[in-house]
């Protein structure tokens, strides 16, 4: 269980534990497959309850832009789609994988550099601990029922991506 409750910095934690299965997903010597299904799980998670808890109640802050947060969906959006390419790729480890590999690291490290730089500073700055204490339950809660569902699987991100 996370030591915080700032939603903030349970976003932060998120983002550095995705950066961990990367290195986990380009190591031979990991159990690639298995660091690609908690991959999985987590971005969809972490995304579905960004946008369900923490995206609308920031949008209303003066301080903090609204095109930076409807930026954000959008990208989401687009490592969602990178997502479902790794996982529809047959073998782990293949050449085609390790390009679809990339294409996810690229597109989920893009977004959360500047959600970090724009939207989590703004957040921080701007956003009372107390309220960011109340987002940050909110968010490990919706995170935490996404995750019971298998939010991660092929069939639920082929369903997220034609939304």
């Amino acid at each position: 269980m996370p030591q915080t409750q700032d939603v903030v910095e349970l976003i932060l934690q998120d983002h550095r534990r995705m950066e961990d299965l990367f290195r986990l997903m380009r190591s031979v010597e990991a159990d690639r497959a298995a660091a690609l299904k908690e991959f999985a799980d987590l971005l969809v998670a972490h995304a579905q309850a960004e946008e369900a808890k923490v995206y609308p109640a920031l949008k209303r802050y003066k301080s903090i832009d609204d095109e930076e947060v409807e930026h954000g969906e959008h990208e989401h959006d687009e490592g969602n789609e990178a997502l479902l390419a790794l996982l529809e790729v047959e073998e782990v480890g293949s050449d085609e994988w390790d390009s679809k590999l990339e294409e996810l690291v690229e597109a989920v490290t893009h977004h959360a550099d500047e959600e970090e730089r724009t939207i989590l500073n703004g957040a921080r700055e701007n956003v009372a601990m107390e309220r960011r204490e109340e987002l940050g339950a909110a968010f490990l809660e919706e995170r935490e029922r996404q995750l019971k569902a298998d939010c991660g699987s092929i069939d639920n991100v082929r369903r997220i991506v034609k939304a």
